[in-house]
């Protein structure tokens, strides 16, 4: 039976300052962040932190900023006491602190030690303050700035302390806490040491891109992209990883807004949607991003930890964060993964020719020299030459087996095939090898997004006789709804009936596909996508699986000129780097590389 009070009473001091604690401070990293964004709207040019055990037996945090007076002091330790609202416009607050509640909530739960010496009066002065109660003051040593000291953290609330993690954990927690704040703010030195060892140092002065790759990965200065893109007093900039240069978790992906670390699910969905077709389902992207809008039009007052904003025109911001991903990409990627993995380098091996496991080869067994019959590539092309890229005329010394030079093309020129899989180029700087069902994909998803971006609808192949693909009548309902967006892109559907659909025509890059096999696709991709997606986005991945029909497959012959289309159509196509599902489309061997193979090196 529930008891109802009869008499409604003011809450304690110390049982306020609790359940603030509770809402600001659920364990040490969340305690760490409060501590370092002060020392940063102090005006800090170097941060030092110290944690033993994950934090839960000390957490210190030394800065060289503007310091405090002895009244200062005290009055930081006081419920909504801030300095960093001069005037009542909450909405207008560009610090990152603001409430005046993280001093007081921390000091009611644990122990804590504030010095600090203010640079205008040269006035250093120490409190102490264990579990909201005060515990001793006085005369402090230490240079200009701020020291402040949280020990034995809700060490007097066993029924806090036992739902905290283990200090593994918690140093994981305070770690990712540091170095986001450390990533927003290049300008300023940081350093964390945990049990007495150094775990993370950067200077002042870094550029974005560099302070970055230091704390993320050193390996991302050479797999990503810069983004900056401007749209009115709206300003993303950051650093994007490469698609082939992925994670299987998120967790290597920062999102930052006027300079907050935060964790927006809006954010969050515009990240996946810029890299849908160019990463599989199941791998995360690697980036730092960095969005800067006029204070009136972000809301950051929404959690009390601060982590999460609301938008004044969120449409605005998801689609400012997708195209500067994507020209970004567009513009940068073509590089995709160069390097061989070097797993792969380490199985090579010098192996002897001939005995009964190496029998010497036929005139065109295992010559990766040897063509195809030229009439026999050349009827296969035709079948969808129309449709994606054209190959380029032959000259006479091309069909007579003259070898063109590779000095003129980035992926240079095509020598050969491999498992009719693998195109094998020479480039002026090394051997380039292309996986031809992979790029070719990606090619065909570009042909199809430029020509139903623009003005008039792409090219489409009319079916002789329009088929009749029976689905279920929801996936019915979703494909007729969507059916004017894909005529756009030469897929042409009519209703037919409460649980099927007429195909008339196909995009003329998949005529040689299987339309049912397509719509039945499409049909699933729309449903896959659910609601959380406009139409228009959702179209964007039905692309890829459109892309997918109608690819080159791996085990094709290919000739000579139909290579090197391919090489020239990659190297004009923007993402060309990577496929729809984030693998590279090719790597490179350069000579150097060739050299230590054979021992040159």
């Amino acid at each position: 039976m529930l008891h109802h009070p009869r008499t409604i009473r003011r809450l304690p001091e110390v049982l306020v300052n609790r359940i603030a604690a509770g809402e600001v401070v659920e364990r040490p990293a969340s305690a760490l962040k409060e501590l370092v964004e002060n020392a940063i709207d102090a005006g800090a040019s170097a941060v030092s932190v110290r944690l033993t055990d994950g934090g839960l037996s000390l957490i210190e945090v030394t800065d060289d900023g503007c310091g405090m007076r002895a009244d200062e002091i005290e009055l930081a330790l006081e419920r909504h006491a801030t300095s960093k609202l001069p005037d009542e416009a909450i909405e207008l607050v560009a610090t990152l602190g603001f409430r005046g509640e993280a001093l007081p909530s921390i000091a009611s739960v644990a122990r804590v030690t504030i010095e600090s010496r203010s640079r205008d009066t040269g006035e250093a002065w120490k409190r102490v303050v264990d579990h909201g109660a005060l515990a001793s003051e006085g005369p402090a040593a230490l240079p200009p700035g701020t020291r402040v000291r949280v020990e034995d953290l809700f060490g007097k609330i066993p029924a806090r302390r036992k739902f905290l993690r283990s200090p593994r954990s918690e140093w994981a927690a305070s770690l990712d806490v540091v170095r986001r704040l450390a990533m927003a703010r290049p300008d300023i030195g940081f350093t964390l040491e945990h049990d007495g060892r150094r775990a993370l140092h950067v200077q002042p002065g870094d550029s974005l891109e560099a302070r970055v790759a230091l704390l993320v990965a050193r390996e991302l200065k050479d797999n990503a992209v810069a983004v900056d893109l401007a749209r009115g007093d709206y300003h993303l900039v950051g650093v994007a990883g490469l698609p082939t240069y992925n994670r299987g978790m998120a967790d290597h992906q920062y999102l930052f807004v006027n300079g907050r670390p935060v964790k927006d699910k809006l954010l969050n969905g515009a990240v996946r949607g810029a890299y849908a077709d160019m990463l599989a389902r199941d791998r995360h992207a690697v980036l730092a991003l960095f969005l800067d809008v006029p204070p009136g039009e972000v809301d950051v007052n929404v959690h009390p930890a601060k982590t999460e904003v609301r938008f004044r025109d969120p449409q605005l911001v998801r689609g400012m964060i997708v195209s500067g991903l994507r020209h970004a990409l567009s513009e940068g990627d073509r590089r995709s993964a160069q390097a061989p993995d070097a797993a792969a380098m380490a199985s090579w091996r010098a192996e002897p020719l001939g005995g009964p496991d190496f029998p010497a080869p036929t005139p065109t067994q295992g010559n990766i020299f040897a063509q195809p019959r030229l009439s026999e590539a050349g009827q296969a092309w035709r079948g969808y030459e129309a449709g994606v890229f054209a190959p380029p005329v032959a000259r006479a010394e091309e069909a007579q087996g003259a070898v063109p030079q590779a000095v003129a093309h980035p992926l240079g020129v095509a020598r050969g095939q491999v498992a009719s899989t693998y195109i094998v180029a020479e480039a002026a700087d090394g051997l380039v090898l292309v996986d031809q069902h992979a790029a070719h994909e990606r090619l065909v998803l570009e042909r199809l997004r430029a020509a139903g971006m623009g003005a008039g609808e792409a090219p489409s192949q009319a079916l002789l006789i329009p088929e009749v693909v029976e689905l279920e009548e929801v996936a019915a309902d979703r494909l007729e709804e969507a059916a004017p967006k894909l005529a756009r892109f030469g897929l042409i559907l009519e209703r037919f009936g409460p649980a099927a659909v007429l195909v008339r025509a196909v995009p003329a890059a998949l005529a040689k596909g299987d339309p049912a096999a397509l719509v039945n696709d499409v049909a699933d991709d729309l449903a896959k996508h659910g609601d959380a997606l406009l139409l228009e986005e959702k179209l964007d991945l039905v692309l890829a699986t459109m892309a997918c029909h109608g690819s080159v497959r791996a085990g094709r012959q290919l000739s000579v000129p139909e290579m090197n289309a391919l090489l020239r159509e990659m190297e004009a196509t923007p993402r060309s780097g990577q496929c729809n599902h984030g693998r590279p489309t090719w790597v490179k061997l350069a000579h150097g590389d060739i050299e230590k193979l054979f021992g040159r090196k």
